[in-house]
């Protein structure tokens, strides 16, 4: 139909994924934005193999997702289109969860560009599951040893932003390890993952990844991930700083005279 908002040709095809059921799995997890560097990132650990490869969607410039529990992968990919459409998380979170017959079994959080949040505990998902929202971030987990670690991660998280000192990524893994040494996944530790996207931010200004490190199978992942972050900014520390919105316009380069080639 002529003028028919792009975003429900999207929520049908959304329909039609969400049909398929999942693997189980839990972990804890933070999604946040800084409005100072416009850098948006997801950090998570689970007692599950290769948990980088399931919960972590972010997209530079639109925002940042986890999808956990009885995860529904599909909601990374579409939670950030949704976003693009220009939809905020609030409503994001009522259209997945309202077009998923299995939404009971999910957990997600949102940050969007603009540092709004939402965040989606299923009634089913195991105990201690929920989730908390604060300034610019979300975070919450299932299978936990209690609300204190979700409590442990928001202190954390703001503790870390409030000291002026390293970067989203840091805080990130600020929230995570707070939440273990609060008792983290009560299951235990496995895996671990830090996705941050900053635009033209990745390996020599050519892509938006601009911190991507996995743990995939490790007794201490956090402590792994902690680690592997200080390296990759000692072998990263060339990546160029953010753009700003609306640089100054170049000046001509003046002309100069080529040099004769040397004999």
């Amino acid at each position: 139909m002529t003028g028919r908002p792009s975003h429900w040709i999207l929520l049908g095809i959304i329909a039609a994924f969400l049909a398929i059921r999942p693997q189980a799995q839990a972990t804890f997890s933070i999604v946040a934005m800084d409005p100072k560097s416009g850098d948006l990132g997801v950090a998570v650990q689970s007692r599950f193999f290769g948990v980088g490869s399931v919960v972590p969607w972010a997209s530079a410039g639109v925002g940042a997702v986890a999808t956990q529990a009885r995860a529904n992968v599909r909601f990374g990919p579409l939670g950030l289109q949704l976003m693009q459409e220009g939809i905020p998380p609030n409503k994001i979170r009522k259209i997945l969860s309202g077009l998923d017959s299995g939404h009971n079994h999910r957990q997600f959080l949102l940050v969007d560009a603009k540092g709004q949040t939402a965040a989606y505990t299923g009634k089913n998902c195991l105990d201690w599951a929920g989730h908390r929202e604060g300034k610019h971030y979300a975070l919450g987990g299932n299978i936990l040893a209690g609300e204190k670690v979700a409590e442990a991660m928001a202190e954390a998280f703001e503790k870390a932003r409030e000291s002026g000192g390293g970067e989203l990524a840091e805080w990130l893994v600020a929230a995570l390890s707070a939440g273990q040494a609060a008792g983290g996944d009560r299951r235990g530790q496995q895996s671990a993952a830090l996705l941050v996207v900053r635009k033209d931010g990745g390996y020599g200004g050519s892509s938006d990844r601009y911190v991507d490190l996995r743990v995939e199978d490790h007794e201490s992942p956090i402590e792994e991930l902690s680690r592997l972050l200080k390296k990759h900014r000692t072998f990263y520390r060339f990546t160029p700083p953010p753009k700003p919105e609306n640089p100054p316009a170049e000046k001509p380069a003046k002309e100069q005279e080529t040099p004769a080639p040397s004999n």
